[in-house]
């Protein structure tokens, strides 16, 4: 079986993952080089998956290692440059979302991407590869709810989680920014327009630390499309049973729910609390195997010399309407998307 040879850039908790996916549940992937400032990083690459070709330097890996396509889960103001510099070094790039943090940074992706159309090129929007949302899309696309008008899309992180949502936010870009680019894409995705126009607001009630970063611990935004959809987006910080992530798309004969319970499983337990359905604690147990699915996908697409369904004009378009939302939020003015 022919492999995808593959170098992975960054691997922090989401790196990890994927990495660890490369090298142990991809058939036709193998993991042969790692890079990363973090010199624990790299003990782990060597320790724990086998990896002997590590770098500190990543034009260095480009240039080095004996790689087809590489992996990049880096801080997002990283991508786009890192993106071109693997195009251009004739690599296969898969990146994790965002693409860019501003509409400049994303506009240099798009380049490399049109310069490079024997090279394949994913970005990580995994929502769409896993299995409860694809069902969505299919059932949407044949019909069985209609025309979709409407997406109603949570996403709030757990409580636990909430010090370190602190500890970043100074930096994050604002919570549109940092956790609402995945159902931006959603959004786009199942409605099959554009957004056109944006409103959305914020409010901190339990940890003013977020106010102190000129941030908000939760927010809402509503969204009008060009064909007159409609799209709302709450997002927030501070659950306190788990990982929140619902999506209703209601159309004009129906509608689907996704994950109306953040379910861990299918167990119930029956105790002096009454019966109760434990939640998810997280986007890694969330979506295992949508990670997974997607670095599949990427895989097959470089191996047999196609394009996947996300393109980088997703990326750039999602960042686009993700800067218009964070803008209406800090102005409290309604904001044509552009």
């Amino acid at each position: 079986m022919k492999k995808l040879r593959t170098g992975i850039v960054g691997l922090g908790r989401l790196g990890r993952i994927h990495a660890a996916n490369i090298a142990y549940k991809i058939p036709n992937m193998t993991l042969v080089a790692a890079c990363s400032l973090v010199p624990e990083e790299l003990e782990y690459a060597k320790a724990e998956l086998g990896v002997t070709e590590v770098y500190s330097d990543y034009r260095q890996m480009l240039a080095e290692a004996d790689i087809e396509a590489v992996v990049i889960i880096t801080p997002s103001g990283e991508h786009c440059w890192q993106i071109a510099a693997a195009l251009d070094a004739g690599k296969h790039v898969f990146c994790e979302k965002p693409l860019g943090v501003d509409v400049e940074q994303c506009k240099i992706a798009e380049a490399a991407v049109e310069r490079h159309p024997d090279l394949t090129f994913m970005l990580g929007f995994m929502r769409r590869y896993d299995k409860s949302y694809a069902y969505a899309k299919q059932k949407i696309d044949a019909g069985e709810i209609g025309t979709p008008y409407l997406v109603k899309a949570t996403g709030v992180d757990p409580e636990v989680l909430v010090q370190n949502a602190i500890r970043i936010s100074a930096g994050s870009g604002g919570i549109f920014l940092d956790m609402a680019i995945h159902d931006i894409d959603l959004m786009r995705w199942f409605l099959g327009c554009e957004a056109t126009e944006v409103y959305a607001m914020g409010a901190t009630f339990k940890h003013p630390e977020f106010k102190q970063s000129d941030d908000d611990e939760t927010a809402v935004a509503a969204y009008k499309f060009e064909n007159g959809a409609m799209g709302i987006v709450h997002v927030g910080r501070t659950a306190p049973y788990g990982y929140h992530v619902e999506t209703e798309i209601v159309g004009t004969e129906g509608s689907i729910r996704i994950s109306a319970v953040p379910e861990k499983n299918l167990a119930q337990l029956y105790n002096t609390n009454g019966v109760c359905t434990e939640c998810v604690q997280g986007f890694p147990e969330r979506f295992a195997d949508a990670y997974l699915a997607e670095m599949e996908e990427f895989a097959n697409c470089a191996l047999e010399g196609r394009q996947p369904g996300v393109s980088v004009y997703d990326g750039s378009r999602s960042t686009l309407i993700g800067y218009a939302t964070t803008e209406a939020w800090k102005t409290g003015k309604i904001v044509k998307i552009g």
